[in-house]
């Protein structure tokens, strides 16, 4: 099976207020972006993490794309940038490093095809990337929360390991079926008076946790594709 998606980029000034997008239908996208970057880090943003999303899948990947740089920073420079130290030809260093990366760890192993569509020409996946990107690009512009996306959710896939593990129950030890001997009195302290004290009563604790708002949107992102709201994911980290 080959699974067919867009990856998009938005960036408002360029650079500017940014936003990112992969789409493969309505209930299947994610979205995400920073306030202040390019278009050409959105476009290479996209398609790292619709790679990510489909990591755990053996599909064939096909990724609708408008972005002549990232499809040939992907398919015809990286690997050559590699060999030189992430060095272009002309031995000034690599734009986007981070990204690209990124994006070369995300793409080892993985059966993939770039094609290249052209933007903003009534592509039904490309505008729908398209629109969802300069969205986020606009969410930050204005301040405004983001709207990540329902993530990876496709019929039949199985469940990831963190939402198995929110989702089973704890396991108890079996009852036992021997009778219970009779417990023995505690032995009391040698001098009581030194232990006349109340027990201190059990107390919560409060974290607090800076998130920028990439981090925020892959954190939302995870607990809603998990079907648990964010305190409940943090919590099964525990």
């Amino acid at each position: 099976m080959t699974i067919i998606a867009a990856a998009d980029g938005s960036a408002l000034g360029n650079p500017g207020p940014a936003g990112w997008a992969w789409y493969v239908d309505d209930s299947c996208w994610a979205a995400g972006g920073w306030k202040h970057a390019t278009n050409n880090q959105g476009e290479l943003k996209a398609v790292l993490e619709l790679f990510r999303a489909t990591a755990h899948l053996d599909d064939d990947l096909l990724v609708l794309c408008d972005s002549q740089y990232v499809i040939n920073s992907v398919t015809k420079w990286m690997r050559g940038w590699k060999a030189k130290g992430w060095r272009k030809a002309d031995g000034k260093a690599v734009l986007n490093l981070d990204l690209l990366q990124e994006l070369d760890e995300a793409l080892a192993g993985r059966t993939y095809r770039f094609e290249w569509v052209k933007g903003h020409a009534n592509h039904p996946l490309n505008e729908a990337a398209d629109s969802r990107a300069r969205a986020v690009s606009e969410a930050f512009q204005r301040n405004s929360p983001i709207n990540p996306g329902p993530g990876w959710v496709r019929p039949g896939d199985a469940p990831s390991p963190a939402r198995r593990s929110l989702s089973t129950p704890a396991t108890r030890p079996a009852a036992s079926t021997a009778a219970p001997s009779a417990p023995k009195p505690p032995a009391g302290p040698k001098h009581p008076e030194l232990f006349a004290f109340d027990d201190e009563p059990a107390r919560s604790h409060t974290v607090s946790l800076a998130l920028s708002a990439d981090e925020h949107a892959r954190l939302s992102r995870r607990a809603l594709g998990l079907g648990v709201s964010v305190e409940e994911l943090l919590r099964g980290l525990i």
